[in-house]
């Protein structure tokens, strides 16, 4: 058996229940923290907490070399282990149909993911979302700005009126997930970035959804351009057009100007 679970958004203590028990009664465990990462604990705090040895897995060992955690699931019960939702990331569903084809059984264990916690915090409804995008570090694309890929997806969506989901980029050197070897894009960078395509364009950044202490704060791109959001993980929403809740929300919750919100 393979089993995927979500560990959520923040720390050791975000996974469901559920989750919590497969961990602990699996024969061997898996994770990957490339994809995402939680930022308020480490693998060794997760081990520490769980009580259980974390083997971890790079880009590499799970998509060229996953024959080890196909072995373990074939012979035993493996648990394959992610920050937020187990299954968001395409990586993740090719694992689980490999396992299939091998007569693997998989099941696959939630947990909450940027893009619930984005809608939760800012007020802005899920249903009113479109297509989200990576913003990647300029070096990463060869370039100094917004990939026309973001730009056109931004405006297809901005056309039909929804709100973007903008990721931010993670560059993680470490296997095991902690600080050491990873670079951050924050929102301020992101924000800054954007301007240059819509420098009065209304943003929302969500910083360190999960965790006990959330930030929201909506107001023009070039203005929170300027702002320091502290430690990561951060993301960024671009509303479309809102509900008049949606709109009280960001006032509200996010401290959005009255003047963006007409």
């Amino acid at each position: 058996m393979l089993t995927f679970v979500g560990l959520g958004l923040y720390d050791e203590r975000s996974i469901t229940v559920e989750g919590r028990d497969a961990l602990r009664a699996a024969d061997r465990a898996f994770a990957e923290f490339y994809t995402s990462r939680l930022v308020g604990t480490t693998v060794d705090e997760l081990e520490a907490h769980h009580g259980v040895d974390i083997e971890m897995r790079d880009r590499a060992g799970v998509e060229q070399d996953p024959g080890p955690i196909l072995d373990a699931a074939a012979e035993g019960d493996a648990v394959f282990l992610t920050a937020g939702d187990a299954m968001i990331s395409t990586t993740h569903v090719d694992l689980r149909l490999r396992a299939i084809d091998r007569g693997v059984d998989t099941r696959v264990v939630h947990g909450v993911t940027a893009q619930s916690a984005a809608s939760g915090l800012t007020g802005l409804q899920n249903y009113r979302f479109g297509k989200a995008v990576t913003l990647p570090f300029p070096r990463a694309h060869g370039g100094d700005d917004v990939p026309a890929s973001v730009v056109e997806s931004v405006e297809a969506n901005k056309e039909r009126g929804l709100h973007t989901l903008v990721y931010l980029d993670i560059k993680v050197d470490d296997g095991r997930g902690d600080d050491a070897g990873e670079t951050y894009m924050t929102a301020d960078v992101a924000a800054g970035l954007l301007a240059q395509e819509w420098p009065d364009a209304l943003g929302v950044v969500v910083a360190r959804a999960g965790s006990p202490d959330p930030v929201v704060d909506a107001d023009r791109l070039s203005a929170l351009a300027t702002r320091d959001f502290g430690d990561p993980l951060h993301l960024l929403v671009l509303p479309g057009e809102s509900h008049h809740v949606e709109a009280d929300a960001l006032r509200t919750l996010g401290g959005a100007p009255a003047a963006l919100l007409d």
